[in-house]
């Protein structure tokens, strides 16, 4: 009787060693599926909306946060909202160039240009966004994120700004307009998972 008392014991500990193992490897497996799948198919060729009718409202505000899936920067227009679609053409340059100055220098593996207008309020005539040709955007601090390096602002053609982000290599981009706002969103990588 007593080695059947401690053949049972011996199955029972067994019995909770593999249920102990089977509830680690479902704990393992819930987070991975908790793991972020990350969107990657926007891909890296250029992407342009003309503005609706002309309408170019001014921009007004930069700004960037980091997602667990990709970098984001925010352009804020003012009244972009009321009057439809506003005006951009994002694109990996070789080059962040103007006419005037020539070569602004931009840190990182590739440049991905944002090109919007104007930097002036029609209302007023005022400047509306506080860049300096050739300098890192005001108040923009990208230390410590994934995939952008670097930021520099340049005066357009017509008034226009043009915004260059140094990005750690060429990845896919999006851009997406929401109410005044422009989003633009760099991948971390080219591929489906998290790193």
């Amino acid at each position: 009787m007593r080695r059947l008392g401690t053949t049972l014991a011996v199955l029972v500990l067994a019995g909770t060693g593999i249920a102990g193992a089977a509830g680690t490897a479902q704990a393992g497996t819930a987070a991975a599926a908790a793991e972020a799948v990350c969107e990657t198919g926007w891909g890296s060729l250029e992407k342009r909306v003309a503005p609706t009718d002309d309408h170019k409202p001014p921009l007004t505000n930069i700004r960037t946060g980091q997602h667990e899936c990709f970098d984001r920067m925010v352009l804020d227009f003012k009244g972009g909202a009321t009057a439809g679609a506003l005006g951009y053409r994002v694109k990996y340059v070789d080059k962040l160039t103007t006419p005037a100055t020539g070569e602004i220098p931009v840190s990182g593996g590739a440049i991905l240009q944002i090109s919007v207008g104007p930097n002036y309020d029609p209302a007023t005539g005022t400047d509306s966004y506080p860049g300096q040709h050739g300098q890192p955007l005001p108040g923009v601090d990208i230390t410590g994120y994934q995939t952008f390096q670097d930021t520099r602002y340049a005066d357009g053609l017509e008034d226009g700004v043009v915004v260059g982000v140094g990005v750690r290599a060429r990845l896919p981009f999006r851009v997406t307009q929401s109410g005044d706002h422009l989003i633009v969103d760099v991948a971390h990588s080219w591929t489906a998972a998290t790193s």
